[in-house]
C-alpha cells in the first residue's frame, strides 16, 4: 500500500545536525528540514553567528540548539557528535555543510591553505560521517547523510575560478558520497551530494563582485543565481523516506550550468 506524499516528506520526529549551519546554504538547508519537522542541530565555529542563527530558525517554530566547534579539527568534530548524541539522543540525518575556500593561482597556491581547505572540505566529512555511523546509524540500520559538493567538483574549473584545493576538494566530496554510499547500504544508510552552482553567500560575494551576478547568471540556461529556497526541496528528498532509495547519487542545483558546461 503506497504512503501518502505529504507523510513521505514528513520529518517529524527525527534529528538533524547541519555543520556550517550558522548561515548561506547550511542555514537554508536546516531551515528545509526544520520546517519539514526535524529537530535541528547547528554547528560552526563562531557562537555569535549560531545564536542568531538558531533565534531566527526558533522564531519561526522550528526546535534548534546549537554547538559551536571547529569540524576541520578531528577531536573538536567527535566532540561535536559526542555532544550532539546527549543533547538530541540520535542522529537521523547528518549534512556535512561546511567548507572553505582560497583563491590563488595553481602555481602560487601556498601549501598551508591547501591543507586547511583539505582538512575542512574532505577530511572532516570522513570524521564526522564515521563519528555517527558508529554511533547509531549503523546499529538502528537507518540514516541519511547529505554531503554539500560543488559544480566545481564536477568539471575542472566551471568558471574563471582559480580555486584549485576548493575544486580539487569538492571532486574528492563527489567519489566520497559514491563510495561511502557502497559500503553503508547495506546499513540502511543513504548518502548523496548535492552540488550547488553559484549562490548568494558570504564565500561568493567576492567572486560574484569580481565577475559580475549578472555575467554569471547568463552562463545558466535559466539565466538566475540560486537564492534562498533552491536548495530546500533537493534537501527535503534526501533527508526524507520519499528519498529512501535513492543513494550514491550527486544533484546539481546550478539552473543548468553543468548540463551545458559538461560535468
Amino acid at each position: 500500500m503506497s504512503t501518502p506524499i505529504h507523510k513521505l516528506f514528513d520529518l517529524s520526529g527525527r534529528t538533524a545536525l547541519v555543520t556550517g549551519g550558522s548561515r548561506g546554504l547550511g542555514l537554508q538547508i536546516a531551515e528545509a528540514l526544520g520546517e519539514a519537522g526535524a529537530k535541528i542541530m547547528l554547528s560552526s565555529r563562531k557562537a555569535a553567528d549560531l545564536e542568531e542563527a538558531a533565534a531566527d530558525l526558533q522564531a519561526k517554530g522550528i526546535d534548534t540548539r546549537w554547538i559551536a566547534a571547529d569540524v576541520s579539527k578531528p577531536d573538536d568534530a567527535q566532540r561535536l557528535v559526542g555532544e550532539t548524541l546527549q543533547r538530541l539522543g540520535h542522529i537521523d540525518i547528518l549534512v556535512n555543510n561546511a567548507g572553505a575556500t582560497w583563491g590563488a593561482p595553481a602555481e602560487e597556491h601556498p601549501l598551508e591553505a591547501w591543507d586547511k581547505v583539505m582538512n575542512l572540505n574532505i577530511r572532516s566529512l570522513f570524521v564526522i560521517s564515521q563519528a555517527v555511523a558508529k554511533a547509531g546509524m549503523i546499529q538502528r540500520r537507518s540514516g541519511r547523510i547529505i554531503n554539500v559538493a560543488s559544480i566545481a567538483g564536477l568539471s575542472g574549473n566551471p568558471s574563471t575560478m582559480k580555486t584549485i584545493a576548493y575544486n580539487t576538494s569538492k571532486g574528492a566530496v563527489v567519489n566520497f558520497t559514491r563510495a561511502l554510499a557502497g559500503e553503508w547500504g547495506e546499513y540502511g544508510i543513504t548518502v548523496n551530494a548535492l552540488a550547488p552552482g553559484f549562490f548568494h553567500s558570504k564565500m561568493t560575494q567576492g567572486l560574484l563582485a569580481k565577475l559580475g551576478a549578472d555575467n554569471m547568471a547568463a552562463h545558466a540556461p535559466l539565466r538566475r543565481i540560486g537564492d534562498d529556497d533552491d536548495l530546500k526541496g533537493a534537501a527535503l528528498l534526501f533527508a526524507s523516506d520519499a528519498g529512501k532509495h535513492i543513494t550514491g547519487q550527486i544533484l546539481a542545483v546550478d539552473g543548468g550550468v553543468s548540463a551545458v558546461h559538461g560535468s
